[in-house]
């Protein structure tokens, strides 16, 4: 039986799918403006367990589209500021901190076998590409987001396949390895705006300590709601599959 808590999800996904929510195991990686608004749908849909994947920290820079960044916690690994998060909403969620900057020597760290389901909401490729083929070896499904950046219009985003993308930089590149890769069908959150021209603004992000060595690249620029419109377009969809509903 649903409680209060459940009771107005279970009014749409019926008390199975509701269930089907609480012995659900999610791995999330990537806390920042499109991950922490996957948390915070998972958590709220009553998803059992969440393993929660980012090694980085809250910065000022994140408070004005991030929802797990806040002023009181600028400083703290995002792990621990989601953590603390989901479990103020839901009590019952057993919560896994990994603070790991995933690439292919630290995929170890994070074991995909026995998840019910794994969201990539990281922003560099090698990760994405680490992260969709581990969890299709062990038969979990995965879903990707795509470039969420120098964007305007959370209406243009679309849930699809891969293949099916367009207009969008980092789809692109990513179709070329997963095809070079035999990933076929990678279910994904996309937008087909063209990015836009930035301001003046910080030009630059360098590598943190644990990225010594890794390609300086362009920050983008974002706002609070296209990262999360995404974030909020992964967790639905996630929570249907789980759950059976159409």
């Amino acid at each position: 039986m649903s409680t209060a808590f459940e009771s107005r999800t279970a009014m749409l996904l019926g008390e199975a799918g509701v269930e089907k929510l609480r012995r659900a195991h999610v791995v999330l990686f990537g806390l920042g403006g499109v991950g922490g608004y996957v948390a915070e749908a998972l958590a709220r849909a009553g998803v059992g367990a969440l393993t929660l994947v980012d090694d980085d920290r809250v910065a000022e820079s994140n408070l004005n589209r991030q929802i797990i960044a806040l002023t009181s916690n600028v400083g703290c690994l995002k792990t621990e500021a989601a953590a603390e998060r989901v479990r103020a909403i839901n009590p019952a969620c057993r919560v896994v901190e990994k603070a790991v900057f995933y690439t292919p020597e630290t995929a170890d760290q994070v074991p995909l076998g026995g998840a019910d389901y794994v969201v990539d909401a990281v922003d560099t490729v090698t990760a994405k590409l680490e992260i969709i083929a581990r969890a299709r070896a062990a038969g979990v499904p995965v879903i990707s987001c795509m470039g969420t950046g120098n964007k305007l219009h959370p209406e243009l985003l679309r849930l699809s396949v891969l293949e099916k993308t367009e207009g969008c930089p980092l789809a692109r590149v990513m179709r070329r390895e997963c095809r070079a890769r035999g990933l076929k069908n990678v279910p994904v959150v996309y937008s087909p705006e063209p990015p836009r021209a930035l301001a003046a603004g910080p030009a630059e992000e360098g590598p943190g300590p644990e990225r010594s060595g890794a390609p300086r690249r362009q920050t983008p620029g974002s706002v609070s709601f296209v990262p999360g419109a995404a974030g909020l377009i992964l967790a639905g969809k996630v929570i249907r599959d789980i759950a059976g509903a159409e």
